[in-house]
């Protein structure tokens, strides 16, 4: 089985997608033998934005071809997504449009589009600094919501998230955040252990 793991939040040791995202490669590792995990850190390495007129002699089409591959050649797939001013980071961004590609990852038909990346299982790290999930402020939440429209787009619908949010609202909702996403790792790995 091979597994994807990206980070792209830009805070480091201090991220929180970062903690979850390693807490939930270690756990699938743990249940099930043989995993071949590839890493890619989206602010250490990142992509620039994509564009149409790039030299293909250029170093980053080269890197963007590489992600591309390491998607598809993926069975699981575990996304550390902060939330960035009610979005996703832009390293994300450009990561997602290394993976959206007419024709490797969905094409057009008689009936519009069609994904091509179905079979995949992705687990996503969702980390806020308030609370969006439900509440007045969840028509702000344009970072889950994107997520799932972009990997449905695509043919991805086993999309899972481990959210931990309420993060800058004080050490207590902090600590209660990351206790709960922590307890969540286990129910959604479980499963996605068993993906073949």
């Amino acid at each position: 089985m091979k597994l994807l793991h990206i980070d792209s939040s830009a805070l480091g040791a201090h991220s929180v997608s970062r903690q979850l995202t390693a807490d939930i490669v270690a756990e699938l590792k743990r249940q099930a033998a043989g995993i071949q995990a590839h890493y890619h850190d989206l602010t250490a390495e990142p992509l620039p934005h994509w564009s149409p007129v790039a030299d293909a002699s250029d170093p980053a089409v080269a890197l963007g071809n590489q992600m591309l591959e390491d998607f598809l050649a993926a069975d699981i797939v575990v996304i550390g997504a902060p939330m960035y001013n009610f979005g996703i980071p832009s390293q994300l961004k450009a990561w997602i449009d290394r993976i959206a590609v007419a024709g490797k990852t969905f094409r057009y038909g008689a009936n519009g589009p069609e994904g091509l990346a179905g079979g995949k299982r992705v687990i996503i790290a969702s980390s806020r600094g308030g609370m969006y999930a439900s509440g007045p402020a969840a028509v702000m939440d344009f970072q889950e919501s994107y997520l799932r429209t972009v990997f449905g787009f695509i043919g991805i619908t086993n999309v899972e998230f481990v959210r931990a949010e309420g993060l800058n609202m004080g050490d207590e909702p902090k600590a209660q955040a990351l206790q709960l996403a922590r307890a969540a790792i286990g129910s959604l790995v479980a499963p996605a252990a068993k993906v073949a």
